[in-house]
């Protein structure tokens, strides 16, 4: 009985707390998860539980971050493979969602907010008129770097998200990116 407690505790090894887990994410995140351009991670404090748990199974699981083209998602998928369960997910996402989110610094220049409102319009459906997001249609609210929201949007527009069978939510937002028909109608709609 102690022989086959002892093999399963191996099997499955302890949820490690979500203070040290978050030391692998701070390395490119930054200690207060507010993100680092020049290793293409994004601010992720703040961010919905619910939405950083999805992003963090579609890593782990290959629904991102496997497409050839997707060197960043490439960056980020072994940190997901790192995590042994969902308990660590649901640990990690907890306590970055407990980090007290700042507005960042615009870094794109060149995005009229002007024709960016009018081309917001479409995404409103989804992400809400303060882009605030919305937990029933999976849309993550919109208040992080405007380079990655910039960089996000073109991936999906070229095929590298939205279009692994992994990524159902991602094939919603496919289209929608698809609507935005040059990189400076996607300069305007982040400049808002």
């Amino acid at each position: 009985s102690a022989a086959c407690s002892v093999a399963g505790s191996a099997s499955s090894p302890p949820t490690a707390p979500a203070h040290e887990l978050f030391q692998l994410c701070q390395q490119c995140h930054g200690e207060n998860a507010l993100g680092n351009d020049k290793v293409n991670a994004p601010s992720i404090a703040g961010l919905p539980q619910w939405y950083l748990e999805e992003q963090l199974k579609k890593f782990k699981a290959g629904g991102r971050g496997t497409h050839f083209d997707d060197i960043t998602g490439m960056q980020m998928r072994p940190m997901a493979l790192s995590l042994h369960d969902e308990a660590e997910i649901k640990a990690i996402a907890a306590h970055v969602a407990a980090l007290p989110p700042q507005k960042p610094t615009a870094m794109l220049a060149g995005g009229d907010a002007t024709k960016g409102k009018t081309l917001f319009a479409t995404c409103v459906a989804c992400h809400q008129a303060d882009a605030g997001g919305n937990q029933a249609l999976k849309a993550p609210p919109l208040h992080t770097n405007d380079w990655y929201l910039a960089a996000q949007l073109k991936k999906f527009k070229a095929g590298i998200r939205g279009t692994n069978p992994l990524d159902q939510s991602g094939a919603l937002m496919r289209p929608m990116a698809q609507t935005l028909v040059d990189d400076q109608a996607i300069a305007d709609v982040v400049a808002y």
